[in-house]
């Protein structure tokens, strides 16, 4: 019996030691004794768990590997955009010459589509002071045709087509249906001034003269010089002609300037005068 009540004893002192050491209040007297506390056990999916690296919302059901790839995605924009500034732009290609212009020129000499003709060769001197380089052989100016090719320098020619556009062409107008062709009686000729022996050798021996007769309309009609000069009806046309030649040419020489010239203009482009002589 002894042994039975230090028992008891013992089991009553630990009861009592345990409920003062816990932190748990001890229920009232009368008190209902609360149900014990049951655990709440959280389900939480493997893809929650995953760091996110995107900002787009998981879809229901999502597995964690298609969340990782999601998230390690390469940035595509950057690469592409970092490429192209690496990238060199194409270089143009050159450009071919025109056909148009090509074709234009063709037939032409000087460099201008207007005078037409073709290169010759060197005309080698027959006396001192003759002979012609790098000359040219013209049949039509401006489109107004030659009545026979003339021989000339460059110079010459481009001095003509100034003449036919700025002198000859205002002066008829429309008169006739306009201007045909030029009467040349003239070019290329190595011999002195106004064959006269002994005097010096005239710019036709260098292929910078012309002479002129008359100017040829489309209805068949004829301005010439020697009619034409001191007439009524040709003069006032053939004075203008003659005075818009005073600037293009270095000499420009009619009827008043002495006998040899009663039938034609003579122009040239010396190279000798610092002016323009015109008579």
């Amino acid at each position: 019996m002894k042994w039975l009540l230090l028992a008891s004893v013992l089991l009553t002192g630990v009861a009592q030691a345990n409920t003062a050491t816990s932190l748990r209040p001890l229920p009232r007297q009368g008190a209902a004794t609360p149900a014990p506390e049951r655990a709440v056990i959280v389900e939480v999916s493997a893809s929650a768990l995953a760091p996110r690296r995107s900002l787009r919302p998981f879809a229901r059901g999502e597995t964690v590997v298609a969340e990782r790839q999601d998230a390690v995605r390469p940035n595509t924009f950057g690469t592409q955009l970092k490429n192209a500034f690496k990238k060199k732009p194409k270089s143009r290609p050159a450009a071919k010459p025109s056909k148009k212009v090509s074709k234009s020129l063709k037939g032409s000499v000087c460099g201008d589509p207007s005078i037409r003709g073709e290169k010759i060769s060197r005309i080698p001197a027959k006396i001192k002071g003759c002979g012609l380089d790098n000359g040219v052989k013209i049949t039509e100016v401006s489109g107004v045709a030659l009545t026979q090719h003339a021989k000339i320098d460059c110079n010459t020619a481009k001095a003509l087509k100034t003449w036919v556009d700025k002198g000859v062409k205002p002066a008829v107008g429309r008169r006739g249906g306009g201007v045909k062709s030029l009467k040349i009686v003239a070019h290329y000729n190595c011999r002195t001034r106004n064959n006269q022996k002994g005097a010096k050798i005239s710019e036709h021996g260098r292929g910078r003269a012309l002479d002129i007769a008359a100017i040829n309309l489309k209805d068949g009609s004829s301005m010439t010089v020697l009619k034409g000069w001191r007439s009524k009806k040709n003069g006032p046309a053939l004075k203008k002609m003659h005075k818009a030649a005073c600037g293009p040419f270095g000499t420009v020489l009619g009827p008043n300037a002495n006998r040899f010239h009663q039938d034609h203009f003579h122009f040239d482009t010396a190279r000798y005068r610092s002016g323009t002589y015109c008579r």
